[in-house]
């Protein structure tokens, strides 16, 4: 049963993890990647499509992203759904191609955007321990139905303890990663 209890936390603190990484790839960093538009929402046909299912991306330039649309009776869409997002682009369109350039960020933005990720991922380490907690309370549940014994108790504990140690050190790795990104030109 305790090691039910630390599997199914293992899984839920990873999917934290993953969480906190896909956050981490929506903020721009003053070069193209096909993460920042990917999931925009675009009017296509009277349904709302994630672009991602409507176009393919390259980044032919470090601050250039090119969409291409599988449908070119798409583009007008995309284009509009490009310019009410709140990322702040101006697409050009050539008829076969919409093109992003991304503009270089001043340093003050980067601060932001420090802060800004530094914020998801402290909202990531709670999710995990979270998780920890919820464990922790079914691992305790357990023992005092009778089903567990305190040495396993205990184990079960420093192994739900291990496990949430090396989520938010995964995290902290994301974080860096991600914070020498924003502050390098």
């Amino acid at each position: 049963m305790a090691s039910l209890v630390v599997d199914e936390s293992r899984d839920q603190m990873s999917r934290a993890v993953v969480r906190a990484r896909a956050e981490f790839g929506n903020i721009r960093t003053g070069r193209a990647s096909p993460s920042l538009v990917e999931k925009l929402i675009v009017e296509y046909y009277g349904s709302e499509v994630p672009l991602q299912q409507l176009a393919g991306f390259s980044v032919p330039e470090a601050r250039t992203l090119v969409i291409s649309p599988y449908d070119k009776a798409s583009m007008g869409s995309i284009e509009k759904a490009i310019r009410t997002s709140d990322l702040g682009l101006n697409p050009s369109n050539d008829g076969i191609n919409i093109r992003l350039s991304f503009p270089p960020l001043t340093a003050e933005r980067r601060r932001e955007y420090v802060k800004v990720v530094k914020g998801m991922a402290e909202a990531g380490r709670v999710a995990v321990r979270n998780v920890r907690r919820s464990g922790r309370q079914q691992l305790e549940n357990l023992e005092k139905e009778g089903d567990l014994s305190e040495d396993e108790l205990s184990r079960a504990e420093k192994e739900l303890d291990k496990i949430t140690q090396s989520a938010e050190a995964d995290i902290d790795v994301a974080l860096a990663h991600k914070e020498q990104e924003l502050l390098e030109d």
